[in-house]
């Protein structure tokens, strides 16, 4: 999800090879109860809720605890009125919490001090309110990103980042754990499951950040660790892919172990690969793909049954020549046919009266057209709308438009 850039998007449609342990992903397990695609009578209806540099809320840093809760409840309550029945909340956005974890701060999104309590629970508070309007909660977590800077000084004291800076690579502006560290692997899947484990959340979801998207000029330094754990595979692209897939499939399991019925689900950047790359691949000619640049084999991760469900995140119009929702849409439709894995499409609701944008998105109803195609596809049980900001603003009525054309009333999700 990259408008801050996600959230930041990157919506360019060329990249580089970036890149834990020297051993293969475990086979998949089984499945869990639920998971699946459409079922009769059932939509999967999303809104992403974003806190990373307080994109959608709250709507400012350093609000009372009070204020805080009601913005919450009025997104909630915004889902509610667009006749949706999940929102994906973001709840690590940058090696933090908004839960009391006792593995990382507090996020700064809250009060403006990473680290300081901002008094009261969101991610419970966030659960509870859900649970009482119909609303499944999705807990948002990014594995990696450490900080959107690179002054690891800048981390409130006691930040496992400064306990362990050799946990800790910068990039592109940025600071990230080290995928490639198989106890940073293990540190944070045990700081996300620890929500897992505190609250009845539906599913964990995760984007598509993972190793990080292709910076011009810059190089991801990961030799030594590459040096310690590569030495089996052929290159580093295919070690960092493994270390990616043991991220995704360590984390599957252990999620299974808790005994709960939280679904697992990722929401990756929508092309796998460029048929001009792999004659396997999507009709596009996206200048990123997941499986080269962010080292994700996303495909490989519905096959094995690792996850619940996927969200790819189809943030173009119908008609671009790059990359053709309409030609991504049966690609992804035919690679979860049969395997269970449920498909809900990411829509870039963002785009809509952007005047930035080309001119589809000037026009309320090509997210509506979105869905028209979709229907016609079997695999497909539903859309995310990126994000909560738009989907209550709605600047030319584009979501207006989908709810009186496909949400004519409220449905339950998928599970």
């Amino acid at each position: 999800m990259r408008p801050i850039g996600r959230r930041g998007f990157v919506t360019g449609v060329g990249g580089a090879a970036l890149a834990v342990t020297g051993t293969t992903a475990p086979a998949s397990g089984a499945a869990r109860p639920g998971r699946g695609g459409p079922r009769r009578g059932r939509e999967f209806r999303g809104m992403w809720l974003a806190t990373v540099a307080n994109r959608d809320w709250p709507s400012r840093p350093g609000l009372t605890a009070e204020r805080q809760r009601a913005e919450l409840l009025g997104h909630l309550d915004t889902a509610v009125e667009r006749r949706l029945n999940v929102v994906v909340l973001q709840v690590r956005p940058t090696a933090d919490a908004l839960w009391p974890s006792p593995y990382e701060p507090w996020a700064e999104y809250l009060t403006g001090t990473q680290g300081r309590d901002p008094g009261w629970d969101p991610l419970g508070t966030a659960v509870e309110e859900a649970h009482a309007r119909g609303l499944e909660l999705h807990a948002w977590f990014n594995p990696y990103r450490v900080a959107n800077h690179t002054d690891p000084g800048r981390l409130v004291a006691g930040h496992p980042a400064r306990l362990h800076p050799e946990w800790v690579l910068p990039y592109g502006g940025k600071l990230y754990y080290d995928p490639g560290l198989p106890e940073v692997r293990g540190f944070v899947q045990e700081a996300m499951l620890d929500a897992v484990r505190r609250y009845d959340i539906d599913a964990v979801h995760w984007d598509d950040y993972f190793y990080p998207y292709p910076v011009a000029g810059q190089v991801f330094a990961d030799d030594e660790t590459y040096a310690r754990y590569g030495g089996d595979f052929p290159d580093r692209a295919s070690w960092r892919r493994n270390n990616t897939d043991l991220l995704v499939s360590e984390m599957s399991a252990r999620i299974k172990e808790t005994g709960k019925r939280t679904a697992f689900g990722i929401s990756p950047f929508g092309v796998w690969r460029n048929a001009s790359t792999d004659p396997e691949g999507s009709d596009t000619s996206a200048g990123v793909q997941t499986y080269d640049d962010l080292h994700a084999d996303t495909r490989k991760w519905i096959r094995e049954g690792w996850i619940d469900h996927i969200v790819p995140q189809l943030y173009w119009n119908i008609g671009l020549p790059a990359a053709d929702y309409a030609r991504l849409l049966p690609w992804w439709d035919a690679v979860v046919r049969g395997t269970g894995v449920g498909l809900y499409i990411g829509e870039a609701l963002y785009k809509a009266g952007d005047p930035a944008q080309p001119a589809p998105w000037q026009d309320p109803r090509e997210l509506s057209r979105h869905l028209d195609l979709a229907r016609t596809y079997p695999s497909v049980g539903g859309h995310c709308w990126f994000s909560a900001k738009e989907v209550a603003a709605d600047p030319i009525g584009a979501m207006a438009t989908v709810v009186a054309d496909h949400y004519p009333t409220r449905v339950r999700p998928p599970r």
